[in-house]
């Protein structure tokens, strides 16, 4: 647990007594039900997705573009491990969830919210672009310190319409700091 709690997401840390107050420890398993990305305008529904037949995270169905996929057969958002949500950059008519995660810089947070009614808050730390036939698997599922972790990955680079790919994959790379009760964090 981090020795100084992070702020919330609606702003900076008050020293109000009302102010939320960080829940101690690592929330446990629990179904991710939203993410939301503050610094790009991202408040998504998650879904829940496997692998494709060549083992690579299956994305979510186009016909759902706003919507993010969480990894099933991973840890859920908040556990020790690093949970990973995937994500289209666009589809043939327009951007998708994840158009703008180009745009996320170290220290942004975001936060997914959960069925038990919490929400882990994660903080970016890198991203880097990876070519798609050289996907850093070990790194992207890999929590360094045991501690929660989240993984975000979209489609970069050159796009090749003959095959409907895109030559790269954005991961973003962020680290838990705190959890709070979605109640906590909703103005009522």
């Amino acid at each position: 647990m981090p020795t100084t709690p992070a702020a919330p997401l609606s702003g900076p840390q008050s020293a109000a007594p009302d102010a939320p107050r960080p829940l101690p420890g690592f929330p446990g398993r629990a179904l991710p039900t939203s993410l939301s990305i503050p610094s790009i305008g991202v408040n998504s529904p998650l879904v829940r997705v496997g692998r494709e037949g060549n083992g690579a995270i299956a994305a979510p169905p186009l016909e759902r573009p706003g919507a993010a996929g969480w990894y099933g057969y991973g840890p859920t958002p908040g556990e020790p491990g690093a949970a990973v949500i995937v994500g289209h950059l666009d589809t043939r008519t327009g951007p998708a969830v994840f158009a703008r995660l180009g745009e996320l810089r170290p220290g942004a947070l975001l936060g997914v919210a959960r069925a038990d009614g919490t929400v882990p808050v994660f903080r970016v730390t890198s991203a880097e672009r990876v070519p798609k036939n050289a996907f850093p698997a070990t790194r992207v599922h890999a929590s360094a310190d045991g501690r929660p972790a989240l993984r975000l990955v979209t489609c970069a680079g050159r796009y090749d319409p003959r095959r409907h790919l895109y030559a790269e994959n954005l991961v973003v790379y962020a680290t838990f700091t705190a959890s709070y009760r979605l109640a906590d964090l909703v103005p009522s």
